[in-house]
């Protein structure tokens, strides 16, 4: 395995001598205290290890992509940090080089530029390296400015001062009032211990990791003292801290690694991820931005020669199988958790009976063995809602996003039955044929898509072919059977806009898709942001498939897309080949005329409409749709239509939609000769004058210059459910508790909707379901939660 350049090669090596090039790890790219001892013991180690080989049961090259914190990365390397920068421009050299290979980098807390300017430049969101200073607002400030700029994790190292090393800094452009610092250590307390980290933890949601843990027992503290990874110097350590921290967290080594095989190695040892800091800085030295590009380049070639040598079809297959010599991952610690299933053989799980049992004890799954998406928050984010509900049934709530159900008759339901079976009827259905229709399964597209294009095209100026339809449960089943035709490769993208729907995450973190988010502006989409997404995504290598969009009233943030934006979007979209799947539940449930679909306005088959009758009909019918008419050419050279497509994916998963709710919502609609916006009149000027009376009571309690004084700020939506509240604190599960649990009023963090994190300052408020008497009474409730919360320390 050879570099495309031999010096940076030789470098990477270690065969320069001398102090710049030495053997030990002492260098201005340490991660950790006693890098020098661990790394120099970690290279003992990789030169004694062998990998064997085996054979690979999947064709094409081995995926190297790896996802960290929720984070989609290239390759399992972080690009590590630079101690003092070793020429000037060498920290954006760094990030940018990292990011354009799909890797975050680490930044110090001493870095001469800015987090903003580092974190604009990186592409990929970077890491922060911090401390325990001497000064306790230091490493707050410093957290909270790389929260600020985007920041992907926060990484803490435990131990001594002294054994830190850092060279001459000159002006750290994240710290005040500091100029040129010989010995940045001075600033430091003399040991960082846990009260430190439990400090750091309270003062940021970014992700925490701690290095400097040595032992599986630290490594069961750190993460009960709050950390979400552990950054370990010591290779032999890697299995017994796998061990110990079973349950999902991020393990990552730092010091030895030279080349690809030892990145295998340490995988396969217990680690998820390497830190790549020597090989990085000495690539720098010789050739720049260009060394560290080739750098990590010959890294993630040499990679993907040693997973497929050892068979190893992925990542996540790698296990202490693949190793042949030196000391491989040790047995668990009498106590410790099990072992990580990716780095560890599966022991048989199964129960032996006491004397006495009649049977054996039933088998308990663990978490670490099911689908990684169970463990992502995004998947709890409405169970908390509840459990904070049904806690405090008392409160006024303005979480639930659902339609206002005093328009709903029971007997209604019956009447719409019978107005579809006299459809079947008159359409010239025998009794045996509208028996079939109404007991049956009925087609996998849907039964009633003509009735459905007929009522697009009176409300909604769509005309497509019936034949473009399937008929789904719900819009939630539309994305997902959107998304699993669209993406077929860990390297295709779905861009959403940001704040984002969670059901459009969720349904991506279950199909593992990487989601690249297009953060909107108060007008909502800007197609230059979009635009500079679609390329950043090129330029590392994946391609963006679709684009997820709700063009009028959104949710969680409730902007509109106006009509210019509307028709660049589509322009935009065209040109770079890429699909926008359109999802507009609230347009017909609000005041006033809607600003056309983007469906309506497409000429090119750009947009695939995802649709539901939950917000106009009733939700309990669970019948949404999607229009999918762009032609899809199969390998005869036949022409179908994606929906086609979509319909036997649903064959396998659904089966077909509920035929007794179809017929619920085509009487619906035949009752209203296809107009919606007819049922939704009524509907449409409740939500109106709900959001407006929510607004009102706001700006009464809350007049400008009070809101201005606190920091708070809202938007002032023109329809649907929803409005975005800016405050002055961290609007978080905590301070939600504490809103329900002491002033009676619930809302939704906005931090729920940000697939990359951010909106720590806002919250949703639904304005649909309540009355006039609730939404003054919760406005009232809510203003002296918000000003209370802004006093707090």
């Amino acid at each position: 395995m050879v570099s495309s350049d031999g010096r940076v090669r030789a470098v990477r090596d270690g065969r320069i001598r001398g102090t710049e090039y030495g053997d030990t790890e002492s260098s201005s790219a340490d991660f950790s205290p006693a890098a020098g001892f661990a790394g120099t013991t970690n290279r003992e180690m990789f030169e004694r290890t062998g990998l064997r080989q085996g054979v690979r049961r999947s064709p094409g090259p081995p995926e190297t992509a790896v996802k960290i914190l929720g984070r989609l990365w290239s390759a399992p390397l972080l690009v590590g940090p630079l101690a003092a920068a070793p020429r000037p421009g060498a920290e954006l050299a760094v990030v940018r080089a990292g990011g354009a290979a799909g890797l975050p980098a680490v930044v110090s807390a001493f870095a001469e530029r800015t987090f903003g300017e580092l974190s604009s430049a990186a592409g990929v969101p970077p890491w922060l390296r911090t401390y325990s200073f001497q000064e306790p607002g230091t490493g707050r400030a410093l957290a909270r400015r790389a929260e600020e700029a985007g920041f992907g994790a926060v990484v803490l190292a435990l131990g001594d001062r002294d054994d830190i090393r850092l060279g001459p800094v000159a002006a750290p452009a994240n710290l005040a009032d500091t100029g040129p610092i010989t010995d940045a250590r001075r600033l430091l307390d003399a040991h960082t211990d846990w009260a430190a980290v439990g400090r750091l933890r309270a003062a940021t949601e970014l992700p925490l990791l701690l290095c400097g843990v040595h032992t599986a027992a630290d490594a069961a503290r750190a993460v009960d003292a709050g950390a979400d990874g552990i950054v370990v110097t010591d290779l032999a350590a890697l299995p017994r801290i796998r061990a110990a921290v079973a349950d999902g967290c991020p393990l990552l080594l730092s010091g030895g690694v030279r080349r690809g095989a030892d990145v295998l190695t340490a995988l396969a040892s217990g680690a998820d991820a390497i830190v790549v800091g020597r090989p990085v800085l000495q690539g720098l030295r010789v050739k720049g931005r260009a060394g560290v590009t080739e750098t990590l380049s010959a890294l993630v070639q040499e990679l993907t020669e040693a997973m497929a040598f050892t068979g190893t079809d992925t990542v996540a297959d790698a296990g202490p199988d693949v190793i042949r010599t030196a000391a491989g991952p040790a047995r668990p610690e009498t106590g410790t958790r099990p072992a990580h299933p990716a780095h560890g053989p599966r022991e048989p799980r199964t129960e032996t009976p006491s004397p006495g049992d009649t049977a054996a004890a039933p088998r308990a799954l663990r978490r670490s063995d099911l689908h990684a998406s169970l463990s992502d928050p995004v998947l709890d984010t409405m169970t908390f809602l509840n459990e904070v509900t049904l806690r405090h049934p008392d409160a006024i709530s303005f979480a639930p996003g659902r339609p206002y159900d005093g328009f709903f008759g029971t007997e209604q339901i019956f009447r719409h039955l019978r107005t579809y079976l006299d459809h079947l009827a008159e359409q010239g259905s025998s009794p045996q044929q509208i028996r079939t229709a109404m007991y049956q399964y009925g087609p996998t597209a849907g039964q009633i898509r003509e009735i459905i294009t007929d009522a697009l095209r009176a409300d909604e100026g769509i005309d497509v072919p019936a034949e473009s339809i399937v008929v789904t449960v719900g819009a939630q089943e539309a994305m997902l059977l959107v998304l699993r035709a669209l993406i077929t490769g860990p390297d295709d993208v779905l861009l959403v806009a940001s704040p984002c729907y969670v059901g459009i995450t969720g349904a991506a973190r279950l199909l593992d898709i990487a989601v690249t988010p297009v953060e909107e502006r108060e007008n909502g989409l800007a197609c230059a942001d979009l635009e500079s997404a679609i390329l950043r995504e090129r330029a590392r290598g994946r391609r963006p498939c679709a684009l997820y969009v709700v063009p009028d009233h959104s949710n969680p943030s409730g902007t509109t897309l106006d009509e210019r934006g509307r028709a660049d979007l589509l322009e935009l979209a065209h040109r770079h080949g890429l699909l926008v799947l359109e999802d507009s539940p609230y347009r017909l449930v609000s005041p006033g005329p809607p600003l056309p679909t983007l469906k309506s306005m497409d000429r090119t088959r750009t947009v695939v409409h995802l649709g539901s009758f939950s917000k106009t009909v009733f939700p309990g019918a669970r019948v949404g749709f999607v229009i999918a008419d762009q032609p899809v050419l199969d390998d005869a050279g036949r022409t179908h239509l994606l929906a086609d497509e979509l319909a036997r994916i649903k064959s396998m998963v659904t089966v077909n939609t509920s035929s007794l709710s179809q017929a619920a919502v085509a009487g619906t609609l035949l009752s209203a000769d296809g107009r919606v916006s007819d049922l939704t009149t009524a509907a449409a000027a409740y939500y109106g004058d709900a959001m407006r009376a929510t607004l009102r009571e706001l700006d009464a309690r809350l007049p400008a210059v009070r809101r201005e004084a606190l920091g708070v700020r809202w938007n002032e939506p023109t329809g649907g459910f929803f409005l975005t509240v800016r405050v002055p604190f961290h609007a978080d599960n905590g301070a939600l508790t504490r809103s329900a649990q002491d002033f009676g009023v619930i809302w939704t963090p906005m931090t729920y909707f940000y697939p990359d994190g951010g909106g720590l300052d806002g919250i949703r408020l639904s304005t649909s379901y309540l009355t006039p008497a609730e939404i003054t009474e919760g406005t009232a409730r809510l203003v002296r939660f918000i000003e209370a919360e802004a006093e707090r320390p």
